[in-house]
Formats: C-alpha cells, structure tokens, sequence
C-alpha cells in the first residue's frame, strides 16, 4: 500500500505528551506542507499556551483550532481546551461541547474518527505516550478507512497506557520510538508533495 498520497496528519497525547510532541516536531523543516492537528489532554480550567510554546519551537505556524476555520497545509494546530474538534467533511474544523469522551474533552478519538471520514486513505494518524485509552478506537476507525496509524513505542513512551490500548485494539502499520515517528513524517510530506 503506497502512502504518497497523505493529506493530513493527526495527533494525540496525553501525559507526557508535551515533550513527546516537541521533540517529533521540533526538527521538521520551515516550508513543511502537511497539516499537522493535535489532540493533547490537558486540565480544562485554564487556558492553553500550547500554540505560544510550539510557535517558539517549531518552524511552521501554530493556531489553536477555531470553529468553521478551514484546515490549511502547512499549519500546525492545536485543540482548544474544554471543547471537542472534529474535521468536517468540507475539511474545516468544528468544535463541540459534547460529553466527554474516556473523560476528555478535547478528546483523541474525536478528532480521529471524523478526520478519518473526512481524509480516508489520505489520513495519517500518530498515538503518542498517555494515561488512558482515548485514542485506541479513533485509530481502528483511521485503520478500517485505509489510513495510516503510528504507535508510539510503549517501551518509550513516557506513559505506556495510550499506546498498548491501541495495540490491545488493532495492529498500526508502525510501531516507532519517537525520533523514528519525526522521520516518517519527514517522508511522508516528501512523498506527498
């Protein structure tokens, strides 16, 4: 199965995940193409400053996904806290307040399971180190749609949970320790473009 036709990336994480995430994203070039889209756990009260953090930290531009926006190539987006994001089939993002899911809000399976219907084959999604089964089914659903799924090496990962749910659900086309997940997506974007 060829994957140069990718479109899209999502991610998710959970505990430990900040870190994780800079050091995947960290050394992807300025000028990367793909939309990359995170779902990362965090405490609702407050106000995320993910996307300050990253935008210091990363080459491409940060926003935190806002409603009805489209999604552009080449950005790097984040979940605002307390709401759900999905990516509707017109490839724009829609936040939501329903209940939450594996007692998440944003939750990972949300965002995978509707960009998996709005991607398909072009979806490319990435689990990373976490503290509970959110994420799992979202992957399957992207697996089932012909979509590319990428575990985190539990041996890794900060907290192993997320990643052996979703090994406990279905087998992702990769396995990788984290310097390995920036490297695929390195060449998945030279593939794509």
């Amino acid at each position: 199965m060829s994957h140069s036709s990718i479109e899209a990336i999502v991610i998710g994480a959970s505990a430990g995940g900040v870190e994780a995430l800079l050091n995947i994203l960290s050394p992807l070039r300025a000028g990367f193409m793909l939309p990359i889209i995170v779902v990362l756990h965090l405490p609702d009260a407050r106000r995320s400053h993910l996307a300050e953090v990253f935008a210091r930290r990363v080459s491409m531009p940060v926003l935190e996904a806002s409603d009805k926006t489209p999604v552009v190539p080449g950005t790097l987006y984040f979940a605002a806290p307390g709401y759900h994001l999905s990516v509707e089939q017109d490839r724009t993002f829609s936040l939501s307040l329903e209940d939450r899911v594996h007692h998440s809000r944003p939750a990972i399976d949300y965002l995978f399971e509707s960009a998996a219907d709005a991607y398909g084959v072009n979806l490319a999604a990435v689990l990373l180190t976490g503290a509970n089964r959110d994420g799992a089914s979202g992957l399957a659903q992207v697996k089932d749609r012909g979509g590319l799924t990428i575990v985190q090496d539990p041996q890794e990962a900060q907290v192993a949970t997320m990643p052996l749910a979703a090994l406990a659900t279905h087998q992702p086309d990769h396995i990788l320790p984290i310097h390995g997940i920036g490297r695929l997506l390195v060449e998945l974007e030279r593939i794509a473009c």
